[in-house]
């Protein structure tokens, strides 16, 4: 780290104001030592405060207001003033910004190096070695984002460029699915399925999952509901088109034969983690995320997370201290999109529906357990249908909730065959299709007394 760096980076905060611009929201004072610390805390507030660069009287009076400067420090300060007030013209602003960045960089992974040799020592008064991930993930994704946003005007060439880009998504092997998102699932995405217990959460994660492997893509599957094992066997029935009771009445090497096969048709690896009901969080998933990249050279496509409700929140540590489950869930569900935005991948997870979303025939955003601060999160919201009639016809009904890709008034409900025994979906003929009303312009009224009565003696205005 060159020594010459800060007293070089305050020289230019005092004497160039376009620098002092671009580089000062991205700085912190830990980027500094002793009283070059103490003199770009004061030029920071004084900055804050008038939104300009300070003359050298004006700053010397601030220094002397300061409560926070040793006397060493403020004679120091003093002495080094005239030199930072001298212009610095013979240093070209490019090479300036990214020097200043790298000194930037390196500061920061070297403070949290220390950190966390402070936690591994147990000498931290706060944090445990839970916290190191995070430290060191923030230490190395320090930039000088420049970027301050689009203009709607100055940069429609771009914009239209972005209208026609093909974006980088993870396809169902489901057509409707695929109409309903224009090809799949974009990257950093929170996508949730609505189901009541055993109508098919898991079983359509599963599939999907399988499905995603088939294609050759790299999946990671989270499971906090049932072991490994049994998940895998959920898609050893999917994937090898066997039913879920026979797959142990296998011979072994007809079972090793028959997964030698799919090896043989994909590129795609699929990995499936088990953590304990309720006790892992996001950055439980971010360090699996950065082991299984360090360990096993393995960065998925797309990730599965069965199911966000039984998620921890390492930001809220559970339901205390005056904590409710909307506060609770919103966290989780801000947590995982966060991640998802973070390593550029789709995220699959599920919920549960309310009680008296279990039992309806038409379920809405309000019929989401615990928290509606997930769907105002989620970017596709789905809702899972099950009931005696469409068992008969072995079939599900999807509904949309909630769409940020495609209009979700087209195809709002459709139905998949489903094969519960084999944990698969499969696309249906169109005439069955048509059994299931979609049409944007009707309305269904099925949550209030009133509703009910239009719904029996039809639509009235």
């Amino acid at each position: 780290m060159t020594s010459d760096m800060p007293e070089l980076i305050l020289r230019n905060f005092f004497t160039n104001e376009e620098f002092m611009r671009r580089v000062v929201p991205f700085m912190d004072p830990s980027y500094f030592d002793g009283v070059n610390k103490e003199l770009f805390i004061q030029f920071a507030k004084y900055v804050a405060a008038y939104n300009g660069i300070p003359s050298l009287a004006s700053f010397r009076i601030s220094l002397s207001e300061s409560e926070s400067m040793t006397e060493t420090q403020y004679t120091q300060a003093q002495e080094l003033l005239p030199t930072l007030f001298d212009p610095d013209n013979d240093t070209e602003l490019q090479w300036l910004l990214d020097q200043t960045e790298k000194y930037c960089q390196d500061k920061a992974l070297f403070n949290a190096v220390m950190e966390s040799i402070s936690i591994i020592d147990g000498k931290h008064k706060t944090l445990g070695k839970g916290a190191l991930p995070d430290i060191l993930s923030k230490a190395l994704g320090v930039s000088f984002d420049t970027n301050i946003g689009h203009s709607y005007l100055d940069d429609a060439e771009s914009r239209y460029e972005f209208y026609h880009k093909v974006e980088e998504r993870v396809p169902f092997d489901l057509d409707y699915l695929n109409k309903i998102t224009k090809g799949g699932l974009p990257n950093k995405s929170l996508n949730v399925v609505m189901a009541g217990t055993g109508a098919g959460k898991s079983l359509f994660m599963c599939h999907n999952a399988a499905g995603s492997l088939s294609q050759g893509k790299d999946v990671l599957y989270i499971t906090m509901e049932m072991s490994e094992e049994r998940i895998a066997e959920r898609i050893d029935a999917n994937l090898l088109d066997v039913p879920l009771d026979q797959i142990e009445k296998l011979a072994k090497e007809v079972f090793v034969n028959k997964v030698s096969q799919i090896s043989a048709k994909t590129q795609g690896s699929l990995i499936i983690k088990e953590y304990p009901t309720g006790q892992a969080h996001s950055g439980h998933f971010r360090a699996l995320l950065n082991e299984l990249k360090l360990k096993k050279k393995f960065v998925p496509d797309i990730i599965f997370i069965d199911y966000l409700n039984i998620c921890s929140s390492s930001r809220i540590k559970g339901l205390s201290g005056g904590v409710n489950t909307y506060s609770l869930v919103k966290s989780i569900a801000e947590e995982i999109r966060g991640l998802a935005v973070e390593f550029d991948v789709p995220i699959v997870t599920a919920t549960q529906t309310t009680r008296s979303g279990y039992s309806s025939s038409d379920p809405g955003l309000e019929d989401t357990s615990e928290s509606f601060g997930l769907p105002a999160t989620a970017d596709l919201m789905l809702a899972l249908v099950a009931n005696d009639e469409l068992d008969k016809l072995g079939q599900v009904m999807v509904k949309q909730l909630k769409n940020r890709y495609n209009d979700p008034s087209v195809h709002k409900r459709f139905v998949l065959g489903i094969d519960r025994s084999k944990m698969k979906l499969f696309d249906v003929e169109e005439a069955e299709l048509g059994l299931i009303d979609d049409t944007p312009d009707v309305p269904v009224f099925d949550k209030t007394p009133s509703g009910k009565k239009l719904n029996t003696n039809g639509f009235q205005m």
